[in-house]
């Protein structure tokens, strides 16, 4: 299996330093940000930036492989040789996990939610090519995916092999350090455009991007809001999941965050914004107003959101823009979106799109 050399980096240069445990390089970092300057016009003097995190490598794209840097990293440090994930049929997380399984040669073993399709296409499609195993388990049935997934790290024990597990989104205490760190870099990226966002505005699935941006906000003095649209459960649930990551964070690095500004962070004081609202008919799925969104987006800047994550959540940024005073982004110059991948979504829901000038498509 192939390792590759592990990093362990110290910032010192902040006076809010902060150290980082061993973690893999496999992202191209840093992202660019681009700004939105047709898109924004359309609000008056606010101006939207995107940080593009789906540039973090096209296979691999977006937000997960920031967080998989560190997971995969542990996996190594453990001596495993098998991956154990899971998510929906078109999870992102998934696909980078099978991936990067491929290239460090570790097996990888999917838990999906749902049925097996008679075809499979976007993620699932890569995730075949890369030999990942799957394992399918019904929508009815996935709240059996934890003792499932105990029961294959079992199997693959008996059979010499060592598993990691790894739960969706790769989003628990050490993916949180993903955004962490890329919070680290955001400030690099104000600092250079000399531009502090009033807002950071993502998507929240699983809450490990969102948590990391709210922990890495405090370490490193981000003095405006992090605000996530939920794409799944409610904003009751990611105020308990963000503040019980934080907090097995801090049990779990204990020894390395002693004396840094991560050990002075009081989960119970953190401020976790989530704006409800803009799921739709349920995960994975959207309304006719998200795809006219992404479409906007695509042909004013040329950039593509997906209908799962980006899509809903920049739809959600440009309703509560359209509220003005009235909206959850009132009063903001400048509003930052981090764009997290999932360009592969796209494909699957391409019957949602409506181009006339192809009737039967």
């Amino acid at each position: 299996m192939k390792h590759l050399t592990l990093q362990r980096k110290k910032i010192s240069a902040l006076p809010t330093s902060i150290a980082y445990p061993e973690r893999l390089s496999l992202a191209n970092l840093p992202t660019p940000i681009t700004k939105l300057e047709r898109y924004s016009s359309r609000f008056g003097n606010v101006n939207i930036w995107v940080k593009r995190d789906e540039l973090t490598g096209l296979e691999v794209s977006g937000n997960k492989i920031r967080k998989l840097e560190f997971s995969i990293a542990e996996a190594q440090a453990q001596s495993c040789d098998t991956l154990i994930t899971c998510g929906g049929l078109q999870s992102n997380h998934c696909r980078a996990t099978a991936v990067i399984g491929a290239r460090l040669g570790f097996k990888v073993h999917l838990i999906l939610r749902g049925e097996k399709p008679e075809d499979p296409d976007g993620n699932l499609l890569m995730d075949y090519l890369c030999g990942a195993e799957i394992s399918f388990l019904p929508a009815d049935r996935w709240s059996e995916h934890l003792d499932l997934a105990s029961q294959l790290k079992a199997q693959y024990q008996s059979t010499g092999r060592r598993g990691l597990f790894i739960p969706t989104g790769a989003s628990d205490a050490t993916g949180l350090w993903g955004y962490i760190a890329a919070t680290e870099e955001l400030i690099a990226d104000f600092s250079r455009l000399e531009m502090t966002p009033d807002y950071i505005v993502c998507a929240t699935g699983s809450g490990g991007t969102q948590a990391g941006l709210i922990v890495g906000s405090k370490i490193f003095g981000f003095s405006g809001q992090v605000l996530s649209f939920n794409v799944s459960d409610d904003p009751e649930y990611f105020d308990l999941k963000v503040r019980q990551d934080v907090k097995d964070w801090q049990r779990m690095y204990s020894e390395l965050l002693e004396g840094t500004a991560g050990s002075r962070i009081i989960p119970s004081d953190l401020e976790v914004v989530t704006h409800g609202g803009y799921i739709g008919p349920g995960y994975g799925s959207c309304d006719e107003e998200v795809f006219r969104t992404i479409q906007e987006v695509a042909v004013s800047e040329g950039l593509f959101l997906d209908p799962v994550y980006t899509g809903k959540a920049f739809h959600g940024l440009v309703t509560e823009l359209n509220k003005g005073s009235e909206g959850a982004l009132a009063n903001a110059d400048n509003i930052l979106f981090v764009h997290t991948g999932g360009l592969f979504g796209l494909f699957p829901q391409q019957k949602g799109f409506a181009f006339p000038e192809f009737a039967d498509f």
